[in-house]
């Protein structure tokens, strides 16, 4: 899957393949630290959120928790 910024992309694919490597060398070894990929991961967001800017994405607007709330919109209702 692409990132939400095209020139995010390059970024995204580096995070992911650090990501894959330290899941399956060291995740799945016992070894949960994951500093490894947090350079990669950082700049990769920092990406991303000026993508989000460029795009009009409000980051709050993206992180509010809809579900059980007064802006859930309800299900339809059976006839």
């Amino acid at each position: 899957m692409n990132s939400i910024g095209e020139n995010c992309n390059e970024l995204k694919k580096q995070y992911d393949n650090c990501f894959l490597t330290w899941f399956s060398e060291r995740f799945l070894k016992g070894d949960t630290n994951d500093e490894m990929c947090a350079p990669f991961f950082k700049v990769y967001q920092q990406c991303v959120k000026r993508a989000m800017k460029d795009h009009q994405i409000d980051l709050k607007e993206v992180e509010q928790d809809v579900l059980g709330s007064a802006e859930q919109t309800p299900p339809p209702k059976n006839s």
